[in-house]
């Protein structure tokens, strides 16, 4: 049995081989303080984010694309893998994404993080690579592709021909610094204290780039910095725009640049092709339009761009078996570990 594994900083996805995507969970674990007994992970860890009482922590162990916690990773790993494979597997392979900079540390980590449940063999597949191979696109094939995989931790941007990666950049700031900069928006604006997850909440509802066509409100909960008392507030998609546009100017800004590093030729492809968005922060309103106008391309975002990344891995792990490098009998769109 062949499993693919997308670990990202704000959820933990599972593929097998046959079954397609079987697992969707948070990538939160909570524990005992002072016995590391672990108490939840995934979406009920999740839950307990800012509620847990004292001696109880609950964190994501994953930051910015990189393993910041390794032995609660790990655990976090290995029951989510007991969940999705109740009956004992005797060693699978493991295709993985992971972000386009990553260090040999930094892989390493993430190959004994993914390997800690059992795996006989763990292949890393760059976040660009599995998100296109997630949209249907073949990469193998000498033609231009961008992608972008804006997620919670990173935006991962690429270009991609022959299987490999032409050009390649990573921004280590996303999803989760925008619901910072949402919380100290909400602090600042009306003096009121609100969690990471009720931040969360409001740039899913509201959040957007660009004035939205119908304007929404969202309710936002939390703490009087002044009297301590319970309030709340109604938020508007539009007065979050400053907060969140330094951000994704970020990513704009590196979408740019790796469009001036591109060869000219893939240039040519790039221009014909558009640019596509995945992850989920690609959904964010009007960022598409923000990307469009700042590069002068068109711009595609996958239906399920929040999955394309599980499901390109998923389709890679044919790579396995099917090697194209008769030198080291694995194929140019994986790594082997």
């Amino acid at each position: 049995m062949d499993i693919a594994i997308d670990l990202g900083s704000d959820r933990t996805r599972f593929f097998i081989d046959g079954k397609g995507k079987v697992l969707d969970e948070a990538s939160v674990i909570s524990y005992d303080d002072d016995t590391s007994e672990v108490y939840a992970v995934g979406d009920e860890a999740h839950a307990m984010i800012g509620k847990t009482p004292v001696g109880i922590t609950a964190l994501r162990p994953l930051e910015n694309g990189v393993i910041a916690h390794q032995e609660l990773c790990e655990n976090m790993v290995t029951i989510l893998a007991r969940e999705v494979c109740p009956v004992k597997i005797v060693m699978p392979r493991v295709v993985a994404s992971i972000a386009c900079d990553l260090t040999e540390v930094e892989k390493r980590a993430v190959v004994n993080a993914v390997s800690a449940f059992g795996a006989r063999r763990v292949y890393l597949l760059e976040s660009p690579k599995a998100a296109a191979l997630g949209c249907g696109i073949d990469i193998n094939t000498p033609h231009g592709v961008f992608i972008a995989d804006i997620g919670s931790g990173t935006a991962d941007i690429g270009v991609m021909s022959l299987g490999g990666m032409s050009v390649s950049k990573t921004v280590r700031k996303a999803g989760r610094a925008m619901d910072e900069e949402i919380v100290k928006y909400i602090r600042k604006q009306y003096n009121l204290i609100i969690g990471e997850n009720m931040a969360e909440s409001c740039k899913l509802a509201v959040g957007c780039v660009r004035p939205p066509a119908e304007p929404k409100t969202f309710r936002v909960k939390g703490r009087d910095a002044v009297s301590g008392l319970p309030r709340y507030v109604d938020v508007t998609g539009e007065e979050l725009i400053p907060a969140l546009e330094e951000t994704a100017g970020m990513i704009v800004a590196a979408i740019r640049d790796v469009l001036e590093k591109t060869p000219p030729e893939l240039i040519g492809d790039i221009h014909s092709d558009g640019i596509y968005l995945t992850g989920g922060l690609s959904k964010l309103g009007g960022f598409a339009r923000m990307v469009s106008e700042a590069t002068k391309l068109r711009v595609r975002v996958h239906k399920s761009a929040a999955d394309c990344n599980i499901m390109g891995c998923g389709r890679a792990l044919k790579a396995i078996n099917q090697p194209v490098d008769p030198a080291s009998g694995v194929s140019p769109i994986i790594e082997q570990f």
